[in-house]
């Protein structure tokens, strides 16, 4: 079960030669695995890139077509190793994933791919996650390129580019032996435009048309001895193949006239925003007609020396736009223009930030900078810079204090939410413990109002992060895990170690259902359905194969009962692994599923019922607790109906979606009895009705004709839940 449902799009890529493809980056190039004979393609969820493998997985009746073998993987690493086909085979495999993240995972595979060399084309997607809007660590893939001598494509984010790149990449690969590394930032992935399609290609060998298994031949290996002859055609042969494909066919761009005193060489990933400034400095327009020399790098590893100095030879100054830390490629200009004996001036983190992501303000300023340092001083670039930083300052003087921090939460109704409830009622109780948290929703759970978590370090890694804790504090550590984050490497690299080194934890993972954070892909653990690829694989029996005996099953949303079973857990004499199982739902898979449903039986008028929760504004006494536990965002404040009370009261407001957690909250940490459970039923039945003036006649009565007037009958009638 994918979040984003491309049936619709799917279609596109059935088209043929000539005619016109119309869509976003990623579904570009997924057309463009088509038409390039892929004959294999996996790879592990994961945004900015994780339409690419849902959309395939969408596309099962075209792959098999086709003949193209679709491999989901547990993590990256595993993702990597398929490329090992390409190898010994004639075959074209791409995969995909997060970067930098998931390249970490997966580099020891891709070390050893490297190291053997590839006969057919092998291509690795990345999500370039760099820059502030990203939700990992800030580092670039281009280390990962210049470690392995991989090398490294990041196209101009147009769509007939990036097809191209990855035609041409395939090709790439193939002609100097290596793996190609195809670096998509996100606004790559999501740009919108246009391409003349080709035919897609099946493979020459697939399920559809067998071929003999590969004969021995030691020297494919990543094994020594034949390492060392293989280090050696890296750079004696293959990188020499690779500078003379991209010469050849020209995979970087020269555009902008010819000649010229200053220019600039820019990541073909960055083009478009550079743009954007060059226009408004007049020295452009809006379909990249540049009027400085421009070299876009669509290749940014290997780069071509005799093409570098060709473009700087004669001119006095170039710009290089490189973004993120360290300066890798001004290095390597620097070194080649050195080589060459030019005496170009090389300006790159001088005028532009070090680290940090290129927004079109700081591309702006370097750009002016760079200009007026040779005599072009441009006005409106200028004025527009000015401009915006006088904005920037009268909004600061406005608010004349900084904006208050709004920390990103779980979702309304997320099952992770109470766990966190429960863990800071405990707290309270029993004082603070070392928590690992993980990468996934749960780490939302280190924001306000919940504060938890002592380190990340790294997906399904939280409980071998705390191993060393273990046995060193007055209470055991806890350590968080999603499904997603188990069955990726926690299994093994924390269940496993545990139990091998007898380490005294407490271990809760989150069972929701699917891969929540990145988008709702199923799991192994994920309940089989007919178009999904869960296996209903059990995580209490995995973790009882390996030997746990301390197990627990808790449902999330009985906070009561969460706060005992994590009690019993950190007070239980006995030794080892403690595993919390806690079941429950990702709220906005089950909001997919349900509401559909529910609107399509209220349109028939069948009767629908649906929970939802109410704070009653005589009762609440303002404190507010309900609020700090939970942080559920339906959960807000009011003015106080009470004339001689001032201080606001709480308020549950529509985004409820009957979760329960407000009230089971305020019941496990003994807080006031303001919550009340409701049921919206439309289309209510005579038995509905008669229930309803009773219930009004009982409230009339008892509130001596002071009670609250019932929704009027064309509403949905609100009954209290027995």
């Amino acid at each position: 079960m994918a979040e984003v449902s491309f049936h619709s799009e799917i279609q596109g890529l059935r088209l043929g030669n000539g005619e016109t493809f119309y869509g976003e980056g990623i579904l570009a190039v997924t057309k463009a695995l088509l038409q390039s004979g892929v004959a294999y393609v996996g790879g592990y969820q994961g945004a900015p890139v994780t339409h690419l493998l849902d959309v395939l997985v969408q596309s099962g009746e075209m792959l098999e077509e086709l003949g193209i073998h679709l491999e989901t993987c547990t993590n990256e690493a595993a993702a990597a190793a398929m490329l090992g086909a390409s190898i010994n085979y004639p075959l074209r495999g791409a995969v995909c994933w997060k970067s930098i993240v998931g390249t970490n995972v997966a580099s020891d595979a891709l070390s050893n791919l490297a190291s053997a060399g590839v006969v057919g084309g092998a291509m690795i997607i990345v999500g370039e996650d760099y820059g502030e809007g990203a939700s990992v660590i800030q580092e670039r893939t281009h280390a990962v390129a210049l470690k392995s001598s991989m090398w490294l494509l990041d196209p101009r984010p147009e769509l007939p580019t990036i097809v191209r790149l990855v035609e041409k990449g395939f090709e790439l690969s193939e002609a100097s032996n290596t793996p190609v590394i195809l670096e998509l930032r996100v606004r790559a992935c999501h740009v919108f435009g246009s391409f003349e399609a080709k035919d897609n290609v099946a493979p020459a060998y697939s399920a559809n048309n067998r071929l003999a298994p590969a004969k021995f031949q030691y020297n494919r290996l990543a094994h020594p001895p034949v390492t060392f002859p293989q280090e050696v055609a890296k750079f004696e042969h293959r990188l020499p193949a690779a500078r003379k494909f991209i010469l050849e066919h020209k995979l970087n761009e020269r555009i902008g006239p010819e000649r010229g005193d200053i220019g600039i060489i820019v990541q073909g990933g960055l083009f478009n925003a550079l743009n954007s400034r060059l226009s408004l400095a007049g020295l452009s327009d809006a379909y990249g007609d540049v009027q400085l020399p421009t070299l876009v790098l669509n290749v940014t590893h290997p780069l071509v020396p005799e093409e570098i100095t060709s473009f700087c030879a004669g001119k006095r100054a170039v710009l290089l736009v490189e973004e993120g830390s360290p300066d890798f490629i001004e290095q390597s200009i620097a070194h080649i223009l050195r080589k060459a004996d030019l005496n170009t001036k090389l300006h790159g983190k001088d005028f532009l930030l070090m680290a940090g992501e290129y927004t079109p303000l700081v591309l702006g300023k370097g750009l002016a900078q760079f200009l007026a340092a040779y005599g072009r001083k441009n006005e409106p670039l200028e004025d527009w810079i000015a401009g915006v930083e006088q904005r920037n300052g009268e909004v600061a003087k406005a608010l004349s204090t900084a904006l208050p921090p709004r920390p990103p939460t779980f979702c309304t109704g997320c099952p992770e939410r109470p766990i966190f409830s429960a863990m800071k009622i405990l707290k309270k109780e029993m004082g603070p413990v070392h928590v690992a948290v993980d990468i996934g929703c749960h780490a939302l759970a280190t924001f306000p109002p919940f504060s938890q978590g002592n380190s990340i370090l790294g997906y399904g890694m939280s409980l071998a992060s705390a191993a060393a804790v273990s046995g060193t504090q007055e209470h055991r550590p806890v350590s968080i895990m999603g499904d997603g984050g188990f069955w990726h490497n926690g299994l093994l690299s924390g269940v496993a170690g545990a139990v091998l080194n007898k380490d005294d934890e407490i271990l809760i993972v989150m069972n929701n259902g699917y891969s929540s954070a990145t988008g709702q892909q199923d799991l192994p653990s994920s309940a089989p359905e007919d178009d999904g690829r869960g296996r209903g694989v059990d995580i209490e029996d995995a973790v009882k194969s390996l030997g746990v005996r301390w197990i627990k099953r808790v449902r999330t949303y009985g906070v009561a009962n969460v706060v005992k079973t994590l009690r019993e857990a950190l007070q239980t004499p006995d030794d080892g692994l403690k595993v919390i199982i806690a079941d429950g739902e990702c709220q906005l898979a089950r909001q997919r599923r349900i509401r559909p449903e529910r609107a399509r039986l209220a349109a028939a008028g069948k009767r629908v019922e649906r929970n939802r929760f109410w704070v009653d504004p005589e009762v609440c006494t303002g404190d507010h607790s309900c609020i700090r536990l939970s942080g559920c965002p339906s959960l807000t404040v009011k003015p106080n109906e009470d004339p001689l009370r001032t201080d606001p009261i709480a308020h549950v407001n529509n985004d409820c979606v009957g979760c329960g957690l407000c009230g089971e909250v305020s019941h496990a940490a003994q807080l006031c009895p303001s919550f009340a459970e409701i049921n919206v039923i439309e289309n209510p039945n005579l038995w509905d009705r008669a229930r309803h003036r009773v219930s009004q006649a009982l409230i009339r009565l008892f509130g001596g004709g002071q009670g609250r007037q019932a929704a009027p009958a064309a509403e949905p009638t609100l009954v209290p839940a027995e």
